[in-house]
């Protein structure tokens, strides 16, 4: 495997000599093949259908569409439009002693990503990595590696029609072993950014000896205030909760003030037409009983709360003030999308100052944590950690940078 990893390395030097405007026309031709391949993509994502259940919440990330993969030529073409994050100048001075200073952006190297069910992320990742300037290892799930290995196929192919090294992405077999031997790739390998549930994100953490981005699990709530206006409420909850169930930024907790129970109907009134299952408190679900239907509707308990559905099913807990709330949040969210609807810009203020998450919403849902919808053309994750990128990771998020220094025969004293 080490002489796979150092191809790619090898591979990723070669990036250095396009300008931008070829890897834009790189993209815009993979754009233009994923349209005209659909047949192709399709019917090997239809073969990893075969293999999973309906049922299963990560079924409907499996699955490409005509309209999902149109959307991702868009998504493509819409980094191609973007500014090159290479080369900028970051910071720049000139010494006492006549020495200049700059620090400009650069690609890390190359990238390794760590994913599950989610076909989409090949082409995200490399339109976001080859504009970038990086390489990229790809290690998807089994679960979708017909349709991956197909997308890499016809990546490698404008490539090579392109004059470009191919091996400037590489799929590795769907593995665990091909994951563990990237997460010790030392020397290949210069960042990974593992993309899926905490039991992945855990993993490659734990077992990893190269620098490591989290990103992915999303155990969301949103509190609907005392002050908070209950048409809109019902509109951000359904969108939250029922766009798409199995994505990292949809609702998995809905916090109400115990002075608005009242409004608890109104507020999931649009769930119902989704089917969605409610797992309340007993508050709430004593508020909720004789306005929801009674197969959907069930009583919480210790392990309720906390839990990423990626599902038709919502929990529910009552807190007697925003403070309530804020602890809920902090004990059981897990820093990625946060939300409050409110029409008081004390608690709105005090939601926004308080809450620890890569992305804050007032009056808004949680859906919109995503990089398409930030401006960024597509995304490499929905970073959760501190250090280092945090939220939506797009083009700026995947370069590092160096420092020039240049002289002119100047010595340093003792």
């Amino acid at each position: 495997m080490n002489e796979i990893f150092a191809k790619t390395k090898k591979a990723s030097r070669t990036l250095a000599a396009l300008t931008d405007n070829e890897r834009n026309e790189v993209l815009t031709a993979v754009a233009d093949a994923i349209c005209s391949q659909k047949d192709r993509i399709l019917k090997a994502n239809s073969r990893d259908l075969q293999r999973m259940e309906p049922a299963n919440p990560l079924y409907d990330r499996l699955q490409l569409t005509n309209a999902r993969l149109d959307g991702i030529a868009a998504d493509m073409r819409k980094v191609t439009t973007l500014p090159s994050p290479l080369g900028r100048i970051l910071k720049e001075t000139t010494l006492p002693n006549g020495l200049h200073l700059q620090r400009i952006s650069v690609p890390f190297g190359v990238i390794g990503i760590v994913y599950e069910a989610r076909p989409n992320v090949t082409f995200d990742v490399f339109a976001l990595c080859f504009k970038s300037g990086n390489a990229c290892v790809l290690k998807g799930g089994k679960d979708a590696d017909d349709s991956n290995r197909e997308e890499v196929a016809i990546i490698h192919e404008v490539l090579r029609q392109k004059g470009i090294n191919e091996d400037v992405v590489t799929l590795l077999p769907a593995t665990h072993e091909a994951t563990a031997e990237m997460l010790n790739a030392v020397g290949f390998v210069d960042l990974c950014i593992p993309r899926g549930g905490r039991k992945l994100i855990d993993f490659v953490r734990d077992n990893a000896r190269i620098p490591v981005i989290e990103t992915g699990a999303g155990v969301v709530n949103t509190y609907f205030d005392l002050h908070g206006d209950a048409d809109m409420g019902a509109r951000i909850i359904n969108n939250a909760k029922t766009r798409r169930v199995s994505v990292c930024n949809a609702l998995d907790c809905l916090i109400i003030h115990k002075d608005r129970l009242a409004d608890l109907g109104t507020l999931c009134q649009q769930l119902q037409e989704s089917k969605v299952e409610i797992i309340a408190d007993e508050r709430a679900y004593a508020a909720l009983e004789e306005h929801y239907p009674g197969p959907l509707l069930s009583t919480a308990n210790d392990s309720t709360f906390g839990t990423e559905f990626m599902a038709y099913r919502m929990a529910i807990k009552t807190v007697d003030s925003i403070d309530q709330a804020i602890d809920h949040i902090t004990r059981y969210g897990s820093g990625h999308s946060e939300a409050i609807i409110t029409n008081d810009r004390q608690s709105a203020e005090k939601f926004k100052a308080e809450v620890d998450a890569a992305c804050v919403y007032v009056n808004a849902p949680t859906s919109f944590t995503d990089g398409a919808q930030f401006g960024l053309g597509a995304e490499i994750g929905i970073s959760t950690q501190k250090l280092g990128a945090r939220g939506p990771m797009g083009l700026e998020e995947i370069t590092t940078y160096k420092w020039i220094i240049e002289g002119n025969g100047q010595v340093r004293s003792k």
